[in-house]
């Protein structure tokens, strides 16, 4: 019985380490750095119109509704590079 018993108390303090460990790693990860911003405007051509948006880390790509990717500056500012998306 007292070998039992001290399997029961190792397990539950185990379970307590366990989770203070999870909930820590949890807090860590949600205090980490920030996503990196996007620039608030953003020069797109005339008629252009955003289906979807991702940020690297020297560029940022612009996917149309017109099948067409636009590679800018990370700031927004600057086009580089139009690509067409075949269908």
């Amino acid at each position: 019985m007292r070998y039992l018993k001290w399997l029961v108390t190792t397990l539950t303090v185990t379970m307590i380490v366990g989770l203070v460990v999870l909930i820590s790693l949890v807090v860590m990860r949600f205090n980490a750095d920030p996503a990196p911003a996007f620039p608030d405007r953003i020069a797109l051509p005339e008629g252009a119109e955003v289906d979807a948006i991702t940020r690297g880390r020297n560029f940022l790509a612009v996917v149309t509704t017109d099948d067409r990717i636009l590679i800018f500056s990370p700031d927004g500012a600057t086009f580089r590079q139009e690509i067409d998306v075949a269908n």
